[in-house]
Formats: structure tokens, C-alpha cells, sequence
């Protein structure tokens, strides 16, 4: 049942990244990248504050973190402000698709070595033929 809910919940997400994908390239289109930026972040911020400050934070705790633990929101910066830009130049299949695809092959590094915490799982025969047929996919969608 756990399994289940997560799998619901994944697609959910899934769905979601789309409909945020489309609406920020929109807001790229009309207003540019940086009023983009501040929009998505300004509402996200503003939801995680409520929710953070409501339920007490720890923010002592946040003392003891590396300081690479903090380097999420400048990814995150540009993550969105890629989104916003290649959505109305790629298509929403084609872009995330790409984006996706490159999230696969860095993670299959990021397994194998176990680099910044990951789960050490060995790069194996069926994981490349799987990545191999994920970057086939791209190819076909980019023509």
C-alpha cells in the first residue's frame, strides 16, 4: 500500500512539473526570466515560510549542516530558469525529456560512486541498455 501511494504520488508530481513548466514558460514569454524567477520563488517561499514557521522549524539544527547543504536554492534558480526558457523553444516533450534523460545518466554516476550520500548501486549491464534506450527515445523525439 506505501508503494502505492508513492507511485500516486510520483505521478502527481510528475503531472505537476509539467503544468509548471508550461505556465512558467508563459511567464517567460510575457515578462521575461527574472520577474519569472521572482514569481515562482516569491509564491514557493512564501508557502514554505507559513508552513515551516507553523510547525515549529529547527533552525538551530541548521548549524550542523555541510555547506553544500545550502547550495540547493542557487540550483534550484537555475533549474526553473531553464525551464522557463526552453519550454516554449523545445516543447514540453522534447525539453523534458532532455532534462529528464540527463538526470538519469548523472544519477547512474551518482549510484554508482555514492557521491553526496546517494545509494551505492554498481552500474550494470541492464542499467546502461535502459539508459541506452532512454537516450534512443531522446534522439527520435529531437528530430
Amino acid at each position: 500500500m506505501e508503494n502505492l501511494i508513492v507511485i500516486m504520488l510520483t505521478v502527481v508530481a510528475g503531472i505537476a512539473v509539467i503544468i509548471q513548466g508550461q505556465i512558467m514558460g508563459l511567464i517567460t514569454q510575457t515578462l521575461g526570466p527574472l520577474d519569472n524567477l521572482c514569481i515562482t520563488y516569491a509564491g514557493g517561499a512564501l508557502v514554505v515560510a507559513v508552513v515551516a514557521i507553523a510547525r515549529g522549524g529547527h533552525y538551530q539544527a541548521w548549524l550542523s549542516l555541510p555547506w553544500y547543504a545550502f547550495t540547493p536554492g542557487l540550483l534550484g534558480v537555475l533549474i526553473v530558469s531553464t525551464i522557463g526558457y526552453m519550454v516554449p523553444r523545445l516543447g514540453l516533450v522534447t525539453g523534458f525529456t532532455l532534462f529528464v534523460a540527463s538526470q538519469f545518466a548523472v544519477g547512474v554516476i551518482f549510484d554508482h560512486y555514492g557521491l553526496l550520500g546517494a545509494t551505492v548501486r554498481a552500474v550494470d549491464l541492464p542499467r546502461l541498455i535502459g539508459l541506452g534506450l532512454v537516450m534512443a527515445g531522446l534522439t527520435l523525439l529531437m528530430r
